[in-house]
C-alpha cells in the first residue's frame, strides 16, 4: 500500500504498528502458566548468565537506591541487585517464578527484596508496587498495549528507567524455524519501542550487549529444551528434526556437558533514560 504523499512521522501509530507485528510473529507468547512449568529451569539456567553481568555495569546504582524489577521471573536480576541498593520490588505474573524467587531470597537470607504477583495490564496503584529510584524491564515486554507499559514504568521511576529489549531475532533461532519445516517471524523488537518512545516525548539513550555465540549446557537435553521452548505443539517428527537440528550445532562435549554454537549471537538493546527533574522554585 503506498504512503500518502504528505505523511511524515508524527502520522505512524507505533502501538498499531507494534499490535500488528505481534499478530505476525511466528512464535507463542507465553503465559503465567508456562513460566510456571519452566520457572526452575529457567532460574538454574540463568543464575550465572553473563547478561545480567553485561546489564548490571551499565546501571548507576548506589546503596541508598530503590528498584522496580518489573517481570523479574525467578530473580535474575533482582537477587544479584539487592547486594547492591537499598531495596528491591520484584513484579511478576507467574507464580511459580516468584515461588522459586522466594525460595532463593530464604536460602540466601535476603531482608530487601519485596514481592508482587502481578501483570503488566493490572492496576499497579491496586497492586502497591509505588515509585522507585530505579525501573526496569528486563527482557519482560512482551505486551499487547505498548504505550500502556512504557507509561507505567515511567511513572513509578523517580530517577531512571531502563528496558532490556530483544533485537531480532533474539531470543530465537530462526535456522531451528526452518530445520521443523516452519516459517519465522520475528515479531516487534527493540526498534518499535524506541519509536514508541520518541512519539510519546522521550528520547532514550540505546546501548548493544551482544552476548557469545557459544553457550555451555549441562546436557543434550538441557540444549534441547533450551530450543524446545521456541515452539508451541511440537509434532514427534517436528521434534526429531529439530533434535538433529540441535545436535548439529554442538561444538564441544566434555561429559554430559555440550557447547553450542549459535548462528546469531543474542543481542539486546539497553534502552534507557534519565527522568526529567521540575526546577527548584
Amino acid at each position: 500500500m503506498p504512503i500518502p504523499s504528505e505523511t511524515t512521522l508524527a502520522d505512524i501509530d507505533w502501538n498499531l504498528l507494534w499490535q500488528n507485528a505481534r499478530k505476525q510473529k511466528s512464535w507463542s507468547s507465553k503465559g503465567p502458566t508456562d513460566w510456571d512449568r519452566r520457572a526452575e529451569s529457567f532460574a538454574s539456567r540463568n543464575a550465572n548468565s553473563p547478561y545480567v553481568t553485561l546489564l548490571l555495569e551499565r546501571l548507576p546504582l548506589t546503596p541508598d537506591l530503590t528498584v522496580l524489577d518489573m517481570g523479574s521471573g525467578p530473580g535474575t536480576l533482582s537477587i544479584p541487585l539487592a547486594g547492591l541498593v537499598r531495596s528491591v520490588t520484584a513484579v511478576d505474573y507467574s507464580a511459580g517464578m516468584l515461588d522459586a524467587l522466594n525460595r532463593k531470597v530464604k536460602e540466601e537470607d535476603i531482608e530487601n527484596i519485596r514481592t508482587i504477583q502481578g501483570a503488566w495490564e493490572d492496576d499497579w496503584q491496586q497492586l502497591d508496587i509505588g515509585k522507585h529510584d530505579i525501573a526496569i524491564a528486563s527482557r519482560s515486554l512482551a505486551v499487547a498495549n505498548l504505550s500502556l507499559a512504557l507509561e507505567k514504568l515511567n511513572a513509578h521511576a523517580r530517577e531512571y528507567v531502563f528496558i532490556a529489549d530483544r533485537i531480532s531475532p533474539t531470543p530465537f533461532d530462526p535456522g531451528a524455524f526452518a530445520a521443523i519445516g516452519r516459517k519465522f517471524q520475528s515479531g516487534p523488537d527493540y526498534i518499535y519501542t524506541v519509536n514508541t518512545l520518541y512519539a510519546m516525548g522521550i528520547h532514550p539513550c540505546v546501548d548493544i550487549l551482544k552476548l557469545d555465540r557459544d553457550y555451555v549446557f549441562r546436557d543434550m537435553e538441557e540444549a534441547l529444551q533450551s530450543y524446545v521452548w521456541m515452539f508451541k505443539d511440537l509434532s514427534a517428527r517436528e521434534r526429531e528434526a529439530l533434535t538433529d537440528y540441535v545436535s548439529a550445532k554442538v561444538i564441544h562435549v566434555e561429559g554430559k556437558q555440550v557447547t553450542l554454537r549459535r548462528e546469531h549471537p543474542p543481542r539486546w538493546a539497553l534502552i534507557w533514560w534519565k527522568k526529567d527533574r521540575p526546577l527548584e522554585k
